[in-house]
């Protein structure tokens, strides 16, 4: 299963990520949507799921949860938008690693990208960086990765350019 992975797009879909989710069985975006419409454009293009970010309305939060917990192709994920970082985990993140227990760790909010394997709690921890415009990020930035059998595997950096920068909009 190949995965298409976002954050924090504050309200501006780069359409080249149509282009470069295209082989994606799924798309995941870890919180700050900004506009429900770019979930319904997400969902339109492939199935989606993600979580919602602090600058999320009432309506992208009745959409998607707090918190996403779910098993693709036998890797147990967690999902939520503010987590923290390996050695640096919020207390609630913390409690609830310890619980589930996940291969994958997934946020958004800091807008750097981050990809490294906590070796405390056993797990890869993925943050996509943020592929919006706002914030004070350089550069715009996506994961893709693929998920077989139990494992995490080619995972792949993508860069949309500089922050700031107008690009396409779908």
């Amino acid at each position: 299963m190949k995965i298409g992975l976002l954050s924090d797009t504050h309200s501006f879909l780069d359409a080249e990520l149509f282009e470069l989710f295209k082989s994606c069985d799924e798309i995941w975006h870890a919180g700050d949507v900004g506009r429900i419409n770019i979930i319904d454009e997400l969902n339109n293009f492939k199935p989606t799921i993600g979580v919602y970010g602090n600058i999320d309305d009432k309506d992208i939060r009745a959409t998607w949860p707090r918190d996403v917990i779910v098993d693709r192709e036998g890797v147990k994920i967690f999902m939520t938008h503010i987590a923290g970082k390996p050695g640096k985990y919020n207390r609630r993140v913390a409690e609830l690693i310890l619980q589930e227990k996940p291969q994958l760790v997934i946020c958004g909010h800091s807008h750097i990208l981050r990809v490294l394997y906590d070796q405390k709690f056993k797990h890869l921890h993925m943050n996509p960086g943020a592929c919006g415009h706002h914030g004070f990020h350089i550069f715009r930035t996506a994961l893709r990765f693929e998920l077989r059998n139990g494992r995490i595997e080619n995972a792949e950096v993508i860069e949309l350019g500089e922050r700031g920068r107008l690009s396409h909009q779908k």
